[in-house]
């Protein structure tokens, strides 16, 4: 299926070595249960390494999508008629706008493990947010849809 240019959809996975943390936790969890017996050590196994998976799995369900003239990322739903054009920033330019240079004021969805972002000011005036941040690992994809999308938004103009 061909998606329209208009179109994006990305998660935001955990990188796998979080995986691996998770699993060392539920080890951790047994080895503090080891002195109980094996029963134990099976529930502290399996109930911590379970709890951290859990944890490293919702973290990384964010999701970056562009669709019927939105943007959606994370919980935000936001009209593309009230974004500007989009900055893709590299994997410095990220990491400065993460932290010197970030407004508190901003929209931020970041993921430190992701090294590109793109950067888009929000244009309505009664919204107080100066733009919105958003962690990418494909930020030129994600800046072409946003562009095609307010092209084709009938409030673009």
């Amino acid at each position: 299926m061909q998606l329209s240019p208009a179109h994006h959809d990305e998660r935001l996975t955990a990188p796998r070595s979080w995986w691996g943390i998770a699993v060392l936790t539920g080890l951790a969890g047994a080895l503090m249960l080891l002195p109980l017996g094996t029963l134990p050590l099976l529930a502290g196994l399996i109930g911590g390494a379970a709890l951290a998976g859990l944890l490293v799995s919702s973290y990384g369900s964010a999701r970056v999508r562009v669709v019927n003239g939105s943007l959606a990322a994370g919980d935000a739903r936001i009209p593309v008629s009230a974004l500007g054009e989009p900055e893709v920033l590299g994997a410095e330019e990220a990491r400065a706008w993460r932290t010197y240079k970030a407004d508190t004021r901003a929209f931020m969805l970041m993921r430190s493990y992701v090294p590109g972002a793109v950067r888009i000011p929000v244009t309505d005036p009664a919204d107080p947010t100066p733009y919105v941040y958003l962690s990418t690992r494909q930020p030129e994809a994600l800046a072409a849809a946003v562009r095609a999308a307010r092209a084709a938004s009938p409030a673009a103009g």
